[in-house]
């Protein structure tokens, strides 16, 4: 058959339109509420076929003709006598900038130094160094983005910046506006120079709002000149008028709260901390079903799959990082404990699609099973409960670490049986298991590109060796539902008979061998395995699902407590629907405030997050945990919002409270909750003794803590601070005195709106009634 000679030009035509379609997008972002990052990765991919378009037209000299190829394996090196046509692409541009010593030696065909480094590192690494090195560089940006991203304490307070106190205003300046002050006698601070910008408000006055932001005009002697920026309005000016006279400039506004938390995360984050749990889609496919609402994480999903579309299940070859440690597994303990190894054929082979029926089943019931088996949740859970620790231990010290409970040792448990697994087989899990694999092989149905075999195969068996996923039939030809595109069996080739071209290509193929491969009929065994395993998944699916409910979280029962949510937390029903379990709101909270549930919800709720307030308080600095969310079970707020969310309520315990119980003065929740900014405790007077005549007597009773419920939020630091001190410090009490309680009229669970627009009228009231 001879080339086709249109077919370069074809290439680069589409690689042109795939180009400017990608950089359009990629600019425009045409459709809003999508979030940037699926719009750059969307033109970026549209962008890479573009390229790989061109590619293709530059690549098929002496080779079959094809509209797309995809080769970059690195080809089985042939003897001198059999070398045929120009070296691989790669290999030519490697050679124009690397010294010769690296490659092969045409004359004698003894390999170069990249193949012999290639050799030592693996079979898989010789043959497809591509594609191990994006395994690599996909495993470090998780590790990168799991313990740098994620780690929360490389945040450091602002520091409070300038204070210049004791101004006395003196004198307005009418043609200008501007407000003359008297300054004090040179102090620390040192005097304000011109064109700095300083916020103006009263001393000893904080219930007065500030004044504003001004800039120094001129500084004159003892005298100071202040411009409003944008002009001094009317309240400004009966602001000044009508103070005390003592002002305070100040370098940063008055009353302004911390951020370090949440600026420390989005500094960080270039790559979003949540990006491989958007990129699986069996984690935001199932939460949509299940609670029956568009998951924002579906658009990532969306264009993971339409990549595969070039690269079929390119996600499970190159990115998966939990891929990448089953590989590592395999290749330091599987290989060298073969005992169990079982048969490459058997009922097991077509596990992952009933598992994924079972799992798309549950959540149709609005049950979520996805996060107990998708790859990637299983993978940043594991890294939580296993590696987490060890960095925390390391780093901060082994006191701060939380006490396991067993929904811990079940997560580990799963995690180490994935790996186990390759005791079976290698990567028996991505082969067989994996429900988000069988996901995309699903999506191989609609792919563009394949793996072709022609007809100079000589039947050496070794891509049926190598191949990682199973995905190559005893004839030889591709499983195509199985194959990532991995390449490796191009790699090993001895003929090069094996390439990667798009679907329709039909040029000098080798015939499939309908006996071979079993043929193409459908027989009794095949229907009744299909039938059993269809009647699997249904019982998967259904009994999974009423399993839950029944050892579910038992909402509205009578006396049942409700635990502590995350801020921004949407209401229950809902937020057990949406929570994948993933636990990297986990990883992201500073302190360990929350913490993975055991079996107290049983099965619904085992690895939701929860408010553990006996050992840490929610800092108002921090808003990552809905930062990370990767479904939307906890919004994702700004801390403009989040101080007004209400996660529960604080109660004091009158009869254990030290000053309600008469036995010692205390105030350490008033003075931890001023300090966080919420100012939602205040004092009353306990226990004042009277003399005959009726009176108090001055000097008796305590100042004992009342809490004020339209500003507590539930942070749970007054709980926090009470546990340390009076309980774990002083021996004093048994349990803090005063605890965190959710539930109804306790806290605020929103889907959708403005937590300070829900309690403004109740601040507008309170201001009133004072």
């Amino acid at each position: 058959m001879q080339p086709d000679r249109e077919h370069p030009t074809r290439a680069r035509l589409a690689g042109f339109v795939c180009v400017v379609l990608g950089v359009a997008i990629v600019r425009a972002k045409p459709i809003a509420g999508v979030p940037d990052s699926v719009w750059i990765c969307s033109g970026c991919l549209l962008t890479i076929l573009g390229i790989l378009g061109w590619i293709a037209s530059i690549n098929d000299r002496g080779r079959s003709p094809s509209s797309l190829r995809l080769d970059h394996f690195l080809p089985f090196l042939r003897k001198k006598w059999r070398i045929q046509g120009r070296p691989h692409w790669m290999v030519r541009k490697a050679m124009r900038v690397l010294p010769e010593s690296v490659f092969f030696d045409p004359i004698t065909g003894r390999p170069g130094a990249a193949r012999r480094m290639l050799r030592w590192l693996g079979p898989v690494a010789l043959a497809a160094p591509l594609r191990r090195g994006v395994q690599v560089l996909s495993l470090a940006l998780f590790l990168w983005s799991f313990f740098y991203i994620c780690w929360p304490y490389s945040a450091r307070p602002q520091a409070p910046g300038r204070v210049l106190p004791d101004l006395r205003f003196e004198t307005i300046d009418q043609e200008s506006g501007r407000l003359g002050f008297l300054l004090p006698p040179l102090g620390a601070s040192g005097q304000p120079t011109e064109t700095e910008l300083w916020h103006l408000a009263e001393t000893g006055n904080p219930s007065a709002p500030p004044v504003g932001l001004f800039r120094v005009t001129k500084v004159d002697g003892d005298r100071l000149w202040l411009e409003a920026q944008g002009g001094l309005t009317e309240l400004q000016l009966d602001q000044v008028l009508l103070g005390t006279g003592r002002w305070e400039l100040l370098e940063r506004p008055p009353g302004d709260w911390p951020s370090h938390h949440a600026d420390n995360l989005a500094r960080k984050e270039i790559f979003a901390a949540e990006g491989f749990l958007i990129l699986d889609p069996l984690v935001s496919l199932s939460t949509s079903i299940a609670a029956r609402r568009w998951v924002w994480s579906l658009a990532g999903a969306v264009v993971i799959l339409i990549a595969c579309v070039l690269v079929p299940r390119g996600f499970c070859g190159y990115l998966c990082p939990l891929g990448t440690l089953i590989d590592l597994f395999d290749g330091t303990i599987g290989k060298r404990w073969t005992r169990f190894r079982v048969a490459g054929e058997g009922w097991w082979v077509h596990i992952k699609y009933y598992l994924l029926s079972g799992v798309l089943i549950a959540a149709l019931f609005g049950v979520l099973l996805s996060g107990y088996v998708a790859a990637i949740p299983v993978v940043t859970r594991g890294f939580l409960f296993v590696l987490e620790p060890v960095q925390s231990g390391l780093l901060r010290g082994w006191h701060l670490i939380p006490p396991l409970n067993a929904g811990h040792w079940v997560s580990i448990g799963l995690f180490a049986g994935v790996l186990a697994l390759g005791l079976l087989r290698p990567r028996f899990w991505c082969r067989y298991v994996c429900p988000s694999g069988a996901l995309f092989s699903l999506g191989n149905l609609f792919r563009i590109t394949e793996r072709k075999v022609e007809a100079s195969c000589i039947h050496c068996n070794k891509c049926v060796a190598i191949c990682p996923f199973d995905a190559i039939k005893p004839d030889f030809t591709t499983r195509v539902t199985d194959c990532t595109l991995c390449q490796t069996c191009g790699g090993v080739c001895p003929t090069h008979s094996i390439k990667f071209v798009e679907r329709w290509n039909r040029f000098d193929l080798k015939t499939q061998d309908a006996v071979a491969v079993g043929g193409g009929v459908f027989g009794r065994r095949g229907f009744i395995g299909l039938a059993g395993g269809s009647a699997a998944a249904l019982v998967v699916g259904a009994g999974g699902a009423a399993i839950t409910r029944l050892f579910g979280a038992n909402l509205g029962v009578r006396g049942s407590q409700p635990p502590v949510r995350p801020p921004g937390s949407v209401p229950e029903p809902e937020f057990l629907e949406l929570c994948i379990r993933c636990g990297e709101c986990f990883k992201a909270c500073p302190n360990s405030v929350l913490q993975p549930m055991g079996f107290g919800q049983g099965l619904e709720g085992l690895w939701t997050p929860r408010v553990n307030a006996d050992w840490a308080g929610c800092d108002s600095s921090c808003n990552a945990c809905g930062q990370v969310c990767p479904t939307g079970a906890i919004r994702a707020l700004p801390l403009a919002e989040k101080r007004w969310a209400h996660m529960g309520l604080a109660f004091v315990d009158q009869a254990t409270c030290l000053p309600f119980a008469g036995r010692e003065a205390c105030q350490l929740c008033v003075d931890e909750c001023a300090a966080a900014g919420y100012n939602a405790i205040e004092f009353t007077r306990v226990g004042t003794q009277a003399d005959a005549g009726g009176l108090p007597i001055d000097g008796t009773g305590y100042l004992a803590p009342v809490v004020r419920e339209d500003l507590c939020v539930g942070c749970g630091l007054c709980q926090t601070r009470c546990r340390a001190i009076n309980v774990e410090e002083k021996g004093l009490l048994n349990n803090s005195a005063i605890i965190i309680e959710a539930g109804s009229g306790r806290e605020d669970r929103l889907s959708s709106g403005s937590y300070a627009g829900l309690r403004a009228p109740q601040s507008a009231a309170r201001a009133m009634g004072e």
